[in-house]
């Protein structure tokens, strides 16, 4: 039996997680937070008093953490955990960082004798809990190969994007699109409502017409129009506005670094932020909805 060293235990990491135990793979699991640690123990997980005992005689690594500077303090940090962990084994970098971050974490891994793959994924927490993640994968295809039962067991889209960062590359892109659906679709709901329709109404009426997109599909900003989303849960759950934000940062820096035109990405950026500033930050990040009725 494959054994798994799994670490960051957040709102994503924790139903990836659930769903290799589901699979039947032996898991090690540590995080900060030690109650998300003891509930995959009671599970079945093995909980690890920190990330070098989880990695110890670990065939995979797993990391599920929140931004570059974290990845690049457990990987290359004072602790190094690259260095404690067994050449021939398997790195899987789940996180959304910058691709210049995830090559630097490449490389050490290269030097340790690991193979990695950088592979950020999309699908939120519900694709996360049912296991129909996408992955965007960075690295060789060989490498990819040899991951791939371990990356179906907590998606069902496995894309290679490319070499070392392209996975990254791709998920910033990805984001910056989604970030600029959600801000459009919340400004013309709001500019409907205004003008006298009905959310619900106008949402289906554009869903069905040229305007239709994946917000309007399945992740309406405007409460009550969808049961299930997290404008109808007072904006609690799904994708907070902060984790947008940053990957909206992250698109900006890598168009910096390729000098490349990038207005709306630029544009939905300073009105996370904005949100940001008015204290929505721990908030789905459809609550930018609120920057249109407020």
């Amino acid at each position: 039996m494959t054994t798994i060293a799994f670490i960051g235990l957040g709102h994503m990491g924790l139903p990836m997680a659930r769903n290799l135990l589901k699979a039947g793979f032996a898991l090690r699991v540590f995080d900060l937070v030690q109650s998300t640690v003891d509930s995959l123990a009671i599970e079945g997980a093995t909980a690890a008093a920190s990330a070098a005992e989880a990695v110890a005689g670990a065939e995979v690594v797993v990391s599920m953490l929140p931004a570059s500077r974290h990845v690049e303090g457990l990987y290359l940090g004072n602790s190094s955990l690259m260095a404690q962990i067994a050449p021939g084994s398997l790195v899987l970098e789940c996180s959304t960082i910058a691709p210049e971050s995830a090559r630097k974490v490449h490389a050490a891994a290269s030097a340790r004798g690991v193979a990695m793959l950088d592979a950020p994924v999309s699908g939120g927490t519900a694709g996360a809990a049912a296991g129909t993640l996408t992955f965007m994968v960075g690295g060789q295809a060989e490498t990819l190969e040899r991951a791939r039962p371990v990356l179906s067991a907590m998606g069902k889209n496995l894309f290679h994007a490319g070499p070392d960062g392209a996975g990254q590359v791709a998920k910033v892109c990805n984001n910056q699109l989604l970030a600029v659906q959600m801000i459009g679709t919340a400004e013309a709901l709001a500019l409907g409502v205004a003008n006298g329709l009905d959310a619900a109404t106008l949402a289906e009426i554009m869903r069905q017409s040229s305007g239709g997109n994946w917000v309007l599909e399945k992740y309406n900003p405007w409460p009550g129009v969808m049961e299930n989303a997290p404008a109808s849960k007072g904006y609690s759950g799904g994708f907070m506005s902060q984790l947008m934000a940053k990957d909206l940062g992250l698109a900006q820096e890598a168009a910096q670094l390729t000098a490349s035109s990038t207005p709306m990405g630029a544009l939905a950026l300073q009105l996370y932020r904005l949100l940001l500033k008015q204290g929505h930050g721990e908030l789905d990040f459809s609550a930018v909805q609120k920057l249109f009725v407020e």
